[in-house]
């Protein structure tokens, strides 16, 4: 019996045709076209690539959605207007973002990421005098 509820397994789809810009060979045309344009005409690779991509989002949604069910309105909007206020904190554009806290709001503080690990600042392409960073993005130079 399946009550008319959709199945919790993923069933694997793939398109009947490639939509390929194919040469004189039948082989797609990568340098013409590039690689991007092959990648975005194929399907997901597997089931479980959307759920994952959308992962924090939905996370995000069933918490907003049971502190509205527990607390009333005012505490999700409450968080969301932190949220909002957190993203709109300015920062001299030479100076690196941490983001400390849209991220102890979000919760992403205590958790290990691979961003963590290889966002170092040594690593950073963002070289240059303040001086022209910032009258650059001030549309002076």
């Amino acid at each position: 019996m399946s009550f008319a509820l959709p199945s919790i397994k993923s069933k694997p789809c793939q398109p009947e045709e490639f939509a390929f810009n194919e040469g004189n060979f039948g082989v797609p045309e990568a340098m013409t076209n590039g690689l991007s344009s092959v990648k975005t005409s194929l399907d997901v690779p597997h089931p479980l690539m959307l759920s994952e991509s959308s992962y924090r989002k939905n996370v995000n949604k069933m918490n907003m959605t049971i502190l509205r069910n527990t607390q009333g309105l005012h505490a999700p909007l409450r968080i969301t207007m932190e949220l909002k206020a957190a993203k709109k904190v300015g920062h001299l554009p030479f100076l690196p973002s941490s983001n400390v806290m849209h991220e102890s709001l979000t919760g992403r503080d205590i958790e290990m990421d691979a961003i963590d690990v290889f966002n170092t600042p040594e690593l950073a392409e963002v070289v240059g005098l303040p001086h022209a960073v910032v009258e650059r993005s001030l549309g002076l130079l």
